[in-house]
């Protein structure tokens, strides 16, 4: 048996919230819409919450459809499915379409299923050990593109927004290629470039514990330096994925820490599926 609980909240100011978590049956998952900044163009008419309901939704009917197939050919046809969703109305070419990370977990009669793409980890608790499942290609396309933002600053560039506009524009062209990094938009083979696999639910090193994040969440322990992967586990056991949530904001409104990128704040989800032996 798979026992759920999740939390998810908007960022600090904002409205929408461009997170979605979902469980259908056996599948669980949890999407992180991709923020447009200020003044660019999407070539779409719908914005990344629309895309993140509407991909959920795709991925729930996928699911009903073909429940043994595997993860990542379900993702793609939900892709596909989305593309056809937007109804004609928009440039799914542009490179700032509509896009978002995904983690899934699917509970098996005797394993449980699991693909990530993009950075929404999953946290495992093997019992002697805790492994992190994580797709690090857009960490490393963000850290190349740090660089070549500081060789343009050393270069004499003068003004920020410039170079932010320029650094926006360089990681658009970098998504879903092959030496950049790969995340659910409108191609649906990004699906088959996630980071997927089995772990089994019986024996030394089963599944006791899961945990779905977006990088909102995650921060706890990537950034913050919280708690380690077990301590970020025991206190979403102990005290529940909203208290994760809140102490993430606590850090965030306390001492003033920036995230990287352009948002100071980000919508933060956390799910934590609990394995009976």
């Amino acid at each position: 048996m798979m026992l759920v609980r999740s939390a998810s909240a908007p960022a600090p100011g904002r409205l929408e919230n461009e997170d979605h978590v979902f469980r259908y049956g056996d599948l669980v998952g949890v999407l992180d819409g991709a923020t447009v900044p200020d003044g660019f163009d999407t070539g779409c008419v719908h914005g990344p919450g629309w895309y993140v309901r509407r991909l959920a939704a795709r991925l729930g009917l996928a699911a009903a459809d073909r429940p043994a197939a595997a993860l990542t050919g379900n993702l793609a046809a939900a892709i596909l499915a989305v593309r056809a969703d937007h109804g004609g109305a928009c440039d799914l070419d542009h490179p700032g379409t509509p896009s978002a990370t995904v983690c899934l977990l699917r509970h098996g009669a005797d394993h449980v299923d699991y693909l990530v793409l993009c950075d929404s980890p999953l946290v495992l608790d093997l019992g002697a050990r805790v492994q992190v499942i994580s797709d690090e290609r857009l960490r490393t396309a963000m850290a190349d593109l740090r660089q070549k933002a500081e060789l343009a600053r050393v270069g004499g560039e003068p003004d920020p927004a410039t170079r932010f506009r320029r650094a926006v524009a360089l990681q658009r062209e970098q998504m879903n290629r092959t030496h950049g990094y790969w995340v659910a938009a409108a191609n649906p083979d990004a699906a088959y470039h996630a980071v997927a696999g089995s772990l089994p639910l019986h024996g030394p090193e089963r599944v006791r514990r899961a945990a779905l994040l977006t990088d909102g969440a995650s921060v706890a322990v990537e950034q913050f330096g919280l708690f380690d992967w077990r301590g970020l586990l025991d206190l979403l056991s102990e005290a529940g994925p909203g208290e994760l949530i809140r102490r993430v904001r606590l850090v965030e409104a306390g001492d003033g820490q920036r995230r990287s990128g352009f948002k100071r704040h980000d919508d933060a989800t956390a799910v934590l599926c609990e394995f009976e032996d």
